[in-house]
């Protein structure tokens, strides 16, 4: 079950004066209109429930006693003051403390006549390891919103001017009186018939529907420098959403995402590559051709290289975003490969290796080995 006093963060002997203030504090958190995690509705809700609850007297005392189920069974109504909605976060404040002095710095409802800026919209690209090092220019499509070309804007059709609204008068809001835990509140709301521009359209556009904006694909011409890695970003400004009354579109943000190469792996800006040497190879030292993002390179392997060392191969890796003549490494790791097929050949040369090595003879090392297993 809920506890409504840990909900909003305060002692089981918290004043009214204190409830309050929680509650406001954890309104401004949750409220959908500010975090659009998706359990911030149910949070909401919740808190509207223990406000409720802990501000009545004779709820507060039932619930202390006897919890969440008391208050059903005593007949109070729990499914609190945002069951079936709630409006924005000035309305909720207002319904609940009368308006005013709630921390918006005197901030008053955004006029929707006013010009407001668009979406930001976001679009997701795969690139291939190769395309990624060294960038590419690649024509992307998008679907935004745009500005209708038919009414200019206004939803109108044929150039007619929005009508005021009958409802509110052209004012763009109402009175709505609101009962409450706390008593009556008659507050000023957005017009629910003009959604508060105080105008209406009662001939709309027939290609825009009213909106004055509509969904329009369009191609673009990315250009995508090199370098660019898994999960980096572009912004694009003022490609995303066209605005509403004027004001400027919103921007279009692009994830980037990379494709893992079957060579190569990608370390910040240096690439990582195996090569497989021989016991021979890595004693006496060789130059191997290795594939490298440039095409093919001979590298030197140095005498008596070790397994797990590596070689470097400086400038040959990723381009630096930052500075275009810069690029990382190339690093190469060796791994020694033991043979587990010789020739007689390899054997007999083997065999010798091992008589210089140890200072004994296979044969010999041989012979012993079957001694100690009689004698044990």
């Amino acid at each position: 079950m809920s506890d409504y006093y840990e909900i909003l963060g305060v002692d089981k002997n918290a004043t009214k004066d204190e409830i309050k203030s929680a509650f406001r504090k954890m309104a401004r958190k949750w409220h959908p209109d500010v975090n659009k995690a998706p359990e911030a509705e149910a949070k909401f809700k919740e808190l509207g429930k223990a406000y409720e609850t802990l501000m009545d007297d004779e709820k507060r005392a039932t619930y202390d006693r006897y919890g969440e189920d008391g208050l059903r069974d005593a007949g109070f109504n729990t499914q609190g003051p945002f069951a079936s909605g709630f409006g924005d976060l000035e309305e909720v404040f207002n319904t609940f403390f009368g308006g005013g002095g709630f921390g918006f710095g005197g901030r008053s409802r955004r006029d929707p006549n006013s010009p407001q800026r668009g979406d930001d919209l976001r679009l997701d690209i795969t690139l291939e390891f190769e395309e990624a090092v060294f960038g590419l220019t690649k024509e992307v499509k998008i679907d935004h919103l745009e500005q209708c070309p038919t009414c200019n804007g206004t939803g109108a059709k044929n150039g007619a001017k929005p009508e005021t609204c009958k409802q509110c008068g052209g004012s763009g809001s109402i009175q709505k009186t609101t009962r409450t835990v706390l008593g009556h509140f008659t507050q000023i709301v957005t017009c629910p018939h003009c959604h508060g521009k105080g105008t209406v359209i009662s001939d709309p556009c027939p290609d825009c529907h009213g909106n004055g904006r509509k969904d329009v694909e369009k191609k673009i011409e990315l250009k995508i420098p090199a370098g660019v890695d898994n999960g980096s970003k572009m912004r694009l400004s003022h490609e995303g959403d066209a605005g509403i009354n004027g004001g400027v579109a919103g921007d279009l943000y692009i994830v980037i995402h990379v494709n893992p190469s079957d060579y190569y792996e990608r370390d910040g800006m240096n690439v990582i590559t195996n090569l497989e040497l021989s016991p021979a190879q890595a004693a006496l030292g060789d130059t191997v051709k290795i594939k490298t993002l440039d095409g093919e390179r001979d590298v030197t392997i140095p005498a008596g290289i070790q397994h797990g060392e590596f070689v470097k191969i400086r400038g040959a890796g990723i381009p630096s975003l930052s500075k275009s003549d810069y690029r990382g490494d190339h690093i190469v790791v060796v791994t020694i490969k033991i043979p587990t097929h010789i020739s007689n050949e390899e054997k007999a040369l083997y065999s010798k290796l091992y008589e210089i090595q140890t200072g004994r003879t296979k044969a010999a090392m041989s012979a012993r080995e079957k001694i100690k297993g009689m004698f044990g």
